[in-house]
């Protein structure tokens, strides 16, 4: 199973651990179908119409699992060429977005802890960053968090996810949306705290 996120970036059902520890073969990851035009990737009695096209480094950040430091690692990904419309898509694990550098687990566990536990961003920041060598604004806040709670106000991040009113600030808006990812998460993270809950429901609602 795959799913768009951007023109051209297609998620895998295939979580990042699960890609780091083996990645699948271009068969495994091959999306059933074209991103952009919508062929069919195998027509039954019919040519192959999506082929794989190489491979490419992809950097993604954030913690692995809500309790683990942060890092910077990189992920080979798969791409392929539709031969009807000749685009070339990118197939990616589960929790990678299209223009995000950071996984959307890290993201909704970023939310969570602003919004719900009410940490400071300089505190969110810690747990999410992997950055060791910081500027002086960012010694006290975040600025990248702002810019995710504007995203999701404005439906580019988690569109699906209702948000409060225009009148909510942006932690009010982070927390509506960290309990609704807490709600996609499976049932059986119901006895972890809220924000590893979102970690795991943010992969499930992107």
């Amino acid at each position: 199973m795959h799913q768009r996120s951007g023109a051209s970036i297609v998620q895998s059902a295939i979580s990042i651990k699960s890609w780091l520890q083996r990645q699948p073969t271009v068969e495994e990851a091959r999306p059933a179908s074209c991103p952009v035009c919508g062929a069919a990737s195998c027509p039954v009695g019919r040519p192959l119409q999506l082929h794989g096209h190489g491979r490419r480094g992809r950097q993604v950040l954030g913690p692995g699992e809500p309790e683990e430091e942060a890092a910077a690692v990189e992920i080979v990904v798969r791409r392929y060429r539709c031969v009807p419309c000749g685009a070339v898509s990118t197939v990616v694990p589960q929790e990678i977005l299209a223009r995000r550098l950071y996984s959307v687990a890290a993201i909704g566990l970023a939310l969570a802890l602003w919004g719900l536990t009410q940490a400071t961003a300089a505190q969110v920041r810690r747990r999410v960053s992997p950055a060791k060598i910081l500027g002086p604004t960012a010694v006290t806040g975040w600025a990248t968090l702002r810019r995710w709670a504007q995203a999701v106000r404005h439906k580019d991040l988690f569109p699906s996810r209702p948000t409060p009113g225009p009148e909510a600030t942006l932690r009010k808006v982070a927390a509506s949306t960290a309990l609704a990812l807490c709600a996609s998460a499976d049932p059986t993270t119901r006895g972890l705290d809220l924000a590893s809950r979102a970690f795991f429901g943010a992969a499930q609602a992107a």
